[in-house]
């Protein structure tokens, strides 16, 4: 049976001046698939037997290809809008036609020119399109623990649920709302670490350093910040938490720490109204 959307090892059945038709030995007519011409190599005859790609063209017929598409039936992979339709967005998957993502298959709205991390099926008539809809796809975590550095693709973001995040583009992660302190987008890749390794499979992740780590850099920020400022906060750290995330993209406690080293260090001091650098 030929596969659509997969590489099939096909016999050349036989030859006509615009390419050959391939199929499975016994094949009839109606079970062959057609390689053009311009795709077949020197030396291909009757009885040959080759490796293609099927896919349909653009009038929705089977054909064959030699040439190599970005994904096959049921990979994931990060593919490129091309262009934004009517009926959804078409991206390029490195063959002639472009494969569709329909409206009903994004997870957030997709821009031109942006990659996104999309999975192949074939749709209710056998056309191949692509999905981002990928959390019943993914695989429970391997090879992590707790407090392991990670890379990942966000593929979906729900409010007050946070970004779901897919690590090295298979496994299932997600950064909770309470993580999330500076704005994310579906598409982005993300560095981080694993929170925590639930009994599910799916891991709970953070973009920040554990605080120990991330106090440094975060009190190298707020110094600047302050210096923007010259050298007069107008709030100290009992302020709101939402003014602390508006000015710093930081939690309350993450300030209070970087606030904590910049005091202990002797670079700051502390008013009952403001936060001065020290000169």
């Amino acid at each position: 049976m030929i596969e659509i959307g997969k590489w099939n090892t096909l016999k050349v059945i036989r030859s006509k001046d615009f390419g050959i038709y391939l199929g499975e030995d016994g094949s009839s007519t109606a079970e062959t698939v057609l390689l053009p011409r311009k795709q077949v190599a020197e030396g291909v005859k009757a009885g040959s037997v080759i490796d293609v790609f099927i896919y349909r063209d653009s009038q929705d017929r089977l054909i064959a290809t030699t040439n190599k598409p970005l994904i096959t039936m049921g990979e994931i992979k990060k593919l490129k809008v091309k262009n934004v339709t009517s009926i959804g967005a078409f991206m390029d998957w490195g063959l002639e036609k472009d494969i569709l993502l329909p409206f009903k298959e994004q997870t957030a709205k997709v821009v031109e020119g942006r990659e996104y991390l999309v999975k192949m099926y074939s749709d209710k008539s056998d056309r191949l399109c692509v999905s981002m809809k990928l959390y019943d796809s993914l695989l429970p975590i391997e090879g992590y623990k707790e407090g392991d550095a990670f890379t990942g693709t966000v593929y979906e973001y729900k409010k007050d649920m946070g970004a779901f995040v897919a690590i090295d583009d298979k496994y299932s992660g997600l950064i909770h709302e309470s993580e999330l302190f500076n704005k994310v987008y579906v598409g982005d890749t993300v560095s981080g670490r694993i929170k925590k390794v639930r009994e599910d499979g799916k891991a709970d992740l953070m973009l920040r350093e554990p605080a120990y780590i991330q106090m440094n850099e975060d009190a190298e920020m707020v110094y600047d910040i302050i210096k923007s400022y010259k050298g007069v906060l107008p709030f100290t750290d009992k302020a709101d938490k939402d003014i602390i995330k508006r000015e710093f993209g930081l939690s309350k406690n993450a300030f209070k720490r970087a606030v904590g080293k910049l005091l202990k260090d002797g670079r700051i001091k502390i008013t009952e109204s403001t936060i001065d650098i020290i000169d």
